[in-house]
């Protein structure tokens, strides 16, 4: 939003629906975010959630040159009306129940629906990944996070167990607990459950979004491999909290080392997806060539 803007009174008045609707907006989502902050977000699993939602807000905010392009195409109210309606029948149903998914999923459709109503499809359409990645804030159900997790924690702690005794060390496993040396660990959900995969998820479709490439192979490869990339991300965090324990004791393991593990379960995936990018550009140069005969 530059000073031309401001100054214009046509722009200014333009500008003022959008404000009608973000006060509408914070009226009703800024509750659910204190909720949220008190709650499932002061948690391991959900601590996503805040940088999820700022990230998703400048998205929007990036795509607002095309958002407020009058010309792209007409309002459909419609359209839009049945998506607020829809929206707000979900948050009072979410909001008095405590149905996280209903409550926080309904903020999609308000977007969705005020946007069809001040604007029109192409202009959603310029946003469409901003939505797509508002998602990874809706809270699954309790019964499918554990219906998931306890096989993704097994096939991690099973992985985690194979390299580090191929790798020499004393390392045992009764179903997700290892035992290395004198020191058991559990492995948690927060380690390598389900919310974990969900994060990294949503940081390699970010990555993906950011770069844009013009490779259609490319783009879809790296969108299946994220899958495969983020449970090594949760194995290497594994072997590096197994590792911290076997050295410096379980102290270190469960305190401040516990969150460096966090940054290094980060690093080590943003790092795969760079290096998985490379040897994917390696073959869409191949591929492009082939295609182009």
């Amino acid at each position: 939003m530059n000073a031309s803007l401001l100054q214009d009174p046509a722009r200014r008045a333009s500008l003022v629906p959008w404000l009608i609707a973000a006060v509408g907006l914070l009226a009703m989502y800024v509750p659910t975010l204190v909720s949220l902050l008190g709650s499932i977000w002061a948690s391991d699993a959900q601590g996503h959630g805040p940088i999820v939602l700022g990230v998703s807000v400048w998205l929007i905010y990036r795509s607002w040159p095309q958002l407020t392009d009058v010309s792209a195409s007409p309002p459909k109210p419609w359209l839009a009306w049945p998506l607020l309606v829809l929206a707000a029948v979900l948050y009072a149903v979410g909001r008095s129940q405590g149905i996280w998914i209903f409550e926080v999923g309904s903020s999609l459709l308000v977007v969705s629906g005020l946007v069809l109503l001040l604007r029109g499809p192409r202009q959603l359409k310029s946003i469409a990944f901003a939505l797509f990645f508002m998602l990874f804030l809706i809270p699954l159900p309790g019964a499918v996070v554990d219906a998931l997790t306890q096989p993704l924690k097994m096939a991690v702690s099973y992985v985690a167990e194979a390299l580090l005794y191929a790798a020499g060390y004393p390392i045992s496993r009764t179903g997700v607990i290892l035992q290395i040396g004198p020191y058991q660990l559990l492995v948690a959900d927060a380690c390598a459950g389900l919310h974990t995969l969900f994060t990294l998820e949503a940081l390699g479709l970010l990555y993906l979004n950011v770069v844009r490439y013009a490779s259609l192979f490319r783009n879809i490869a790296l969108a299946i491999l994220i899958v495969p990339i983020s449970f090594a991300a949760n194995v290497i965090r594994v072997c590096a909290l197994t590792l911290i324990t076997y050295y410096f004791g379980d102290e270190a393991g469960q305190g401040f080392l516990h969150g460096f593990a966090g940054m290094v379960l980060f690093m080590s995936a943003l790092m795969l997806i760079i290096a998985t990018d490379g040897v994917l550009r390696f073959g869409a140069r191949r591929v492009g060539p082939r295609e182009a005969a």
